[in-house]
């Protein structure tokens, strides 16, 4: 029997669930290989601790094809939900896998919808209730494989179609089963994820025999977790890049919270300080009987001496600082500019890590950049006179600006490396002062006579500070 087949077998009209025999008939010279469970599902568990390590703290292979991700607590630190699910989408597709995920209130819904309603993503609002899985087909419930045909023979196509019948006779006929997955992806009933863990992980845990639910009580137990998680890293001479504290509650939820380092940290004092400004996204609901926080990435930390005054000055150290923006606002929004080898201005920066080394490229300083450099040339309207000379004036944004001083022509050529149409191209970029004392970056698409060259369209790039 096929269980899988690539696209080039599915374009042939293969599909899972055909005969051999059948497919062989169908298509000469097709080749078959032996299906490997085993290895599938170790390979998803791998997938799953790369998902853990990079995205968020409770993630689980759902298998056969699946994996199911909480993010609650982390997807801030990837700019949203939306941001979150294009980096995962896009790191899958770069490593040659390709996939489709959803975002949901439950692992039910988020269950259907990705394997039924995401092209590739799809993200539900929030409080969606039955609405947006009740026109998918009944399979998307996680049934038993046989099930959905037995429904389906009586006149039961979608989900709607379900939820419209009485619970009793379903539960007669087709047992608990069905009554059980249409509350879990409703959110009626919980299903809890059990997050994936390797032995190697730094890991500390405290059970309560009273269940907890102060946030002072909450912040002392972070501290008693903290200090001794840095023994145990201590021991292996690692510091922590990422910490998830994971709060399992008496009603079986689980509430989740991330923090990241720039650099490996085993300072007790620092972690458990941005651990508790996280603590009022803990919602203990009524009461939290255990705490589990682990080390889901750890790097090698080795003591380093400081510096005296007698022999150098001390560097200031703002990892802190970094770290303490960034678990607030998003590992995405804490960045340097590092300069890139291009005369192009548009691709001469990248962001990198704030706490990043350097790249060892400079910055060309033959001509002046200016310091605020626009997301995309925004077109103008000049008065100039070609090939060579600045405009006279220059119309942006409506509001039209006489030209006092200007410097210039400086010529980039395009990389015609890159692209062939820039084999050819040209801009030639004037620095302009209008007769308020404001200055611009302007450039000219073409050079003025070969329009080979260019549109000949004037462009304002970038104002100086």
């Amino acid at each position: 029997m096929v269980t899988a087949a690539d696209a080039a077998a599915q374009a042939m009209g293969l599909r899972a669930g055909t005969p051999v025999a059948k497919a062989q008939a169908l298509v000469a010279g097709l080749v078959v290989r032996d299906a490997d469970p085993v290895g599938d599902s170790e390979a998803l568990e791998r997938l799953a601790l790369w998902m853990l390590q990079r995205f968020s703290p409770i993630v689980a292979a759902d298998q056969p094809d699946g994996i199911v991700i909480d993010s609650s607590g982390a997807d801030h630190l990837h700019g949203g939900e939306a941001a979150m699910l294009d980096a995962l989408i896009g790191r899958l597709a770069m490593s040659g896998v390709e996939a489709r995920a959803a975002v949901a209130d439950t692992w039910g819904a988020a269950h259907a919808l990705a394997r039924y309603a995401a092209s590739p993503t799809f993200i539900a609002e929030p409080e969606h209730g039955a609405a947006v899985i009740a026109p998918l087909p009944i399979a998307a419930l996680r049934l038993p494989p046989a099930m959905p045909a037995e429904l389906r023979v009586l006149g039961l196509e979608r989900i709607k179609d379900l939820l419209s019948q009485p619970r009793a006779p379903l539960a007669l006929r087709f047992g608990p089963e069905p009554g059980r997955r249409i509350d879990e992806a409703l959110g009626r009933s919980a299903e809890p994820i059990e997050p994936i863990r390797l032995p190697e992980l730094a890991e500390t845990r405290r059970v309560f025999a009273e269940p907890i639910s102060a946030a002072e009580t909450i912040a002392r137990y972070i501290e008693k977790l903290v200090v001794a998680l840095c023994a145990i890293l201590e021991q292996r001479g690692q510091g922590a890049r990422r910490l998830d504290l994971i709060c399992q509650r008496v009603d079986n939820r689980t509430e989740a919270v991330r923090v990241g380092t720039a650099r490996p940290v085993r300072d007790a004092k620092r972690l458990t300080r941005l651990l508790c400004d996280r603590i009022e996204t803990i919602d203990p609901g009524f009461g939290i009987e255990t705490m589990t926080l682990c080390a889901t990435l750890a790097e090698p930390l080795t003591p380093r001496q400081s510096a005296t005054t007698l022999i150098e000055e001390a560097e200031p150290d703002i990892s802190d600082l970094i770290d303490t923006l960034a678990n607030r606002v998003g590992e995405r929004a804490i960045y340097r500019a590092a300069p890139v080898a291009s005369d192009v201005p548009e691709r001469c920066v990248r962001h990198i890590p704030a706490l990043a080394p350097e790249t060892g490229e400079t910055w060309p300083d033959a001509w002046p950049r200016p310091a605020r450099l626009l997301l995309r040339p925004e077109p103008i309207e000049t008065i100039a006179l070609l090939p060579d000379h600045p405009p006279v004036s220059f119309t942006w944004r409506g509001v039209r600006r006489r030209v006092a001083r200007a410097d210039g022509p400086e010529r980039v050529f395009g990389e015609w490396w890159a692209r062939d149409a820039e084999m050819a191209a040209v801009r030639d970029y004037f620095r302009v002062e209008d007769d308020t004392g404001e200055r611009f970056w302007l450039y000219r698409a073409g050079d003025g006579e070969d329009p080979a060259t260019g549109s000949h369209r004037w462009f304002i790039h970038g104002i100086f500070g």
